[in-house]
């Protein structure tokens, strides 16, 4: 059997690049790039997904291939839904391998790849926006590891401009999902700090937001009053206006980790730099709570091999493969993932290549993604 190494590898060169641990190369040519205007700031946003854009990789195919213990397979279809009434607000992890300290907003294979991998199969349930921001790359992120260092505020000024673009213009008092992972969920934290907390008409509007892998904070055994003043975390899918947040690892993450702790790693993007009496939040996506529950995974075929398993769809997911439990200690609050694999069982189990500090990071997004579907889902229903 050949195992998903290759995957979490593939993928780990990419989202590494938040450490510095390894560079990316980006295959393929530019797709698109931003007006700049004479100041050297972007005249207009560059959209890496939008509702009618063209080879749009938030609507790539969604096709599935179920993959049980047994090996049995049952192929699963699933289409995007252009009508739905709700947008969903994207922002991206750290993949990019631009040889400066901040991306520019060229379109890359980079871009594109974790568009379709995170954000694509939430296109069923909501119409997905993602605008391109100067992200701080592989080679600038040591320098921007504290809150106020210039590639983190040019990397969040960036996105700010794209978010006001997109409320100005296109939004339309339509209810919102907001999505980020890593990076992505850092400068997520820094815009809903910033711009929805303090605002009640917006924070009306927020259906909920998925931050993973970006350290929201809670004051210990409460659920709001760290990184958000007014906006809590999950309890159930009958809640809205509400943040669903985690970091998984399969022990308990180490003094040095970057996801769980607060005030660690990623947490600088953010602007969070006080640990004194908070906890890192975690809901669990399979079910909103702290508890035990299966997740249901999806992965990109093309690197996910099963022995003696042909998958001819673009996805592959494994059902009853992952419980998850939210735990806490030592200081740490993660994401427990535990493999339910039993003898004979071909389906290819997670590791984190890594290393200890980073858990299983890579896969913080893939592990839970129907999950995390289904939960917006619900919410979209109760928002109504």
């Amino acid at each position: 059997m050949k195992s998903r190494r290759g995957i979490v590898c593939r993928l780990g060169s990419s989202l590494a690049i938040l450490a510095g641990v390894a560079a990316m190369v980006t295959i393929g040519a530019s797709a698109s790039s931003a007006a700049i205007s004479k100041g050297g700031a972007p005249a207009r946003t560059v959209w890496l997904c939008r509702p009618g854009l063209a080879d749009d990789p938030c609507t790539a195919s969604l096709s599935a291939t179920s993959v049980s213990a047994t090996g049995a397979s049952q192929p699963s279809s699933a289409k995007d839904n252009p009508k739905s009434k709700f947008d969903c607000f994207y922002v991206y992890p750290t993949v990019s391998g631009e040889k400066t300290v901040n991306a520019d907003l060229t379109i890359q294979a980079a871009e594109t790849g974790v568009a379709q991998l995170q954000a694509s199969r939430f296109s069923q349930v909501c119409r997905v926006w993602a605008p391109m921001y100067r992200q701080v790359t592989s080679a600038g992120l040591v320098k921007a590891l504290t809150p106020t260092a210039k590639p983190t505020l040019v990397a969040y000024d960036s996105l700010l401009a794209g978010w006001k673009d997109y409320l100005a213009h296109d939004n339309q008092g339509r209810p919102i999902i907001f999505i980020g992972h890593s990076q992505g969920a850092a400068m997520l934290i820094r815009l809903l700090s910033q711009q929805i907390d303090p605002s009640p008409a917006l924070r009306a509007r927020m259906v909920s937001a998925i931050i993973l892998g970006g350290n929201v904070q809670v004051p210990v055994g409460q659920d709001v009053g760290g990184s958000f003043q007014h906006i809590p975390t999950c309890a159930s899918v009958f809640k809205t206006g509400c943040v669903i947040a985690y970091s998984t690892f399969g022990t308990t993450p180490p003094a040095n980790a970057l996801f769980g702790r607060p005030a660690q790693g990623v947490s600088a993007q953010s602007d969070q730099t006080t640990s004194t009496g908070q906890q890192v939040a975690c809901v669990n996506p399979a079910n909103l709570s702290s508890g035990p529950s299966v997740l249901q995974p999806y992965f990109p075929s093309a690197s996910t091999k099963v022995s003696g398993v042909n998958v001819s769809t673009p996805w592959v997911t494994f059902p009853n493969l992952y419980s998850a439990t939210c735990e806490s200690l030592g200081g740490a609050t993660w994401l427990q993932v535990t493999s339910l694999a039993s003898g004979g069982d071909p389906r290819p189990t997670v590791t984190p290549v890594l290393g200890p500090a980073w858990g299983l990071h890579v896969d913080d997004v893939n592990l839970a993604l129907g999950n995390l579907v289904l939960d917006v889902a619900l919410q979209e229903k109760a928002y109504r």
